[in-house]
């Protein structure tokens, strides 16, 4: 077995940053922190700057990406976002769904992302017929994210309906979800399980929202990722119409239709968690459910600003994930939550730095099926990331305040370091296994168009 040592200039320890930080990796795993390392030992590689746990990203939509600058033209709502979504969605096959996540999760290592959290509902040809292998699509994207250098958590998607109709019985899909959709969730559960974890690989599931799964099967998805003890997610009162939609067919909110269908609990993770009720805020806190935000996003598509401080106040554990990709940078994410909430409540300082540092790294593995993930210490995963402290945004402030720096003013592009596993990925802001990432975004991206 071979031990590599890495040299931190500065690391993000818990809570605390600490000058000096030797690290010694086998086998793809931390084996030794030592702190107060003043100068590099030799044969170690040196990383300058901030170095943080690698950040995971909990819930990405990798073709969403080829809407970047499309979507930003006129005005109009979530809704017409998702008629320009669809047009998207059609043009996919397989190769070149590998070609455009292979480049996102490589924007995403730039970025500091160790880990995503592809909430993947894209399965099938046009017109709904299965591919050779049902899970091509799938398969593509676990591939994808080996080949950019970094983990998944491929949370496959249940979405049978298009909207609620009763309590058995949803709207048939449109001719844009019939790719989508399996048909019943005991189908998506038999094509589901033939997906199987690898080193850099776990499955989970993810319910897409209320709307797109029926209340009868519900609790089949549920018991399908209990028996696995995979993470679960589902999209959760992002939008108001769901919420109202949902009081009008089931005389109670999506929270409450979850929570009495077995779908919450410390495995469950709700996306944006937006419009919810007091009630709903209690149920998602008592049954520990996650909340991931999404700031980026939610601001992009006017969806609204979410009770992130009642929730995790409740017990409701926060994460972060750059859903559409309107940018792809978790301190961003981390900050703008923060932010967010300051312009709503009218005052400062609702997380500390570390806390919001929590939610982009241990919270978001924890979230996505990787505990062993999201800390520098002994017996966790080699992830790291390294933010530079000398950049036009992160000059000035002296080392303790790294992680404030890091935070509330570094961007992704102030990432000069990933490491997944032990292994370089990104180095001084370039990726080892994709030369030439934004080459490879704007190429697959032209593909996609009319």
């Amino acid at each position: 077995m071979k031990t590599d040592t890495y040299w931190l200039e500065h690391a993000w320890l818990d809570t605390n940053v600490e000058p000096g930080v030797a690290v010694e990796v086998t086998d793809g795993r931390i084996t030794a922190v030592r702190k107060g390392v003043e100068t590099p030992p030799p044969g170690a590689t040196v990383l300058r700057g901030l170095t943080l746990p690698g950040l995971a990203n909990a819930h990405s939509h990798a073709f969403h990406r080829a809407l970047r600058g499309t979507v930003q033209v006129g005005s109009g709502t979530f809704w017409t976002w998702r008629e320009v979504m669809y047009s998207v969605a059609d043009r996919l096959t397989p190769e070149t769904y590998y070609a455009l996540a292979r480049a996102v999760y490589a924007e995403m290592a730039l970025a500091g992302i160790t880990t995503v959290g592809e909430f993947h509902y894209l399965h099938h040809a046009p017109g709904g017929t299965a591919y050779s292998d049902p899970n091509a699509m799938g398969e593509a994207l676990i591939e994808a994210a080996a080949d950019a250098g970094i983990r998944i958590t491929l949370l496959d998607t249940a979405y049978v309906a298009s909207g609620l109709l009763s309590e058995t019985r949803g709207k048939s899909p449109n001719r844009h979800q019939l790719r989508f959709s399996d048909g019943t969730t005991e189908a998506w559960a038999e094509r589901a399980s033939a997906l199987k974890d690898r080193e850099h690989a776990r499955i989970g599931a993810a319910i897409h929202s209320v709307r797109a799964v029926p209340a009868r099967q519900l609790g089949a998805v549920a018991e399908w990722s209990s028996a696995r003890e995979a993470p679960l997610h589902v999209h959760l009162s992002e939008q108001t119409a769901e919420n109202e939609a949902c009081q009008t067919v089931h005389g109670r909110t999506p929270t409450r239709l979850l929570a009495d269908h077995g779908v919450l609990g410390p495995r469950t993770t709700g996306v944006h968690n937006t419009h919810l009720t007091d009630e709903d805020i209690a149920l998602l806190g008592r049954t520990t459910t996650g909340t991931c935000m999404c700031p980026t996003t939610e601001r992009d598509l006017a969806d609204g600003i979410g009770p992130a401080v009642r929730l995790q106040r409740a017990g409701s554990p926060l994460s972060l994930g750059s859903d559409s990709h309107a940018v792809i940078d978790i301190l961003e994410e981390a900050r703008a939550m923060e932010l967010n909430e300051r312009l709503r409540s009218h005052t400062r300082g609702h997380w500390t730095a570390a806390a919001l540092l929590r939610a982009a790294t241990a919270d978001g593995h924890a979230a996505l099926g990787w505990a062993d993930a999201g800390a520098i210490e002994s017996g966790a995963l080699a992830d790291f990331a390294t933010v530079a402290l000398d950049s036009v945004r992160t000059a000035g402030p002296v080392p303790r305040l790294a992680a404030e720096a890091a935070v509330f003013a570094a961007t992704a592009a102030d990432v000069r370091h990933t490491v997944v596993g032990g292994r370089h990925v990104v180095r001084d802001g370039e990726h080892a296994f994709v030369p030439d990432v934004a080459g490879a975004l704007a190429e697959a991206v032209a593909a996609l168009r009319d």
